[in-house]
């Protein structure tokens, strides 16, 4: 039986995309259910506090590190090897705040969680 069967591994190196603007959000697989994708973000850059008023995001870093955005003004510090969840609603954002590149891989559930930029 030759049935093919779709790829369930995926290498974070092969979507890591650098850019000296915006960080890049490099979708690895957006399905109904969640949507996974790898961010990148050099020493300095942001990714822009923000909410998925229906979905839970959770970041796993990679590498680097990071002031996380929680909302109300806190920040807290996010380094390699740190997971960080944001329920439902929960603000989250983050600034390089390391000297290497800041890497992670975003998994936000549901896959249609919507999007909205907010205070930090």
């Amino acid at each position: 039986m030759n049935m093919k069967t779709e790829s369930r591994i995926f290498s974070v190196e092969e979507y890591i995309r650098p850019s000296n603007g915006e960080p890049v959000r490099s979708v690895v697989l957006e399905t109904n259910d969640s949507t996974v994708v790898v961010w990148h973000a050099h020493p300095g850059q942001e990714i822009a506090a923000h909410v998925h008023p229906h979905g839970q995001d959770t970041w796993t870093v990679i590498s680097g590190e990071a002031e996380y955005y929680q909302g109300d003004g806190i920040v807290t510090r996010l380094k390699a090897g740190d997971i960080a969840i944001a329920k439902p609603g929960q603000v989250h954002g983050a600034m390089n705040s390391g000297p290497v590149p800041l890497i992670f891989v975003s998994v936000v559930a549901p896959g249609n969680a919507g999007f909205a930029l907010s205070e930090k």
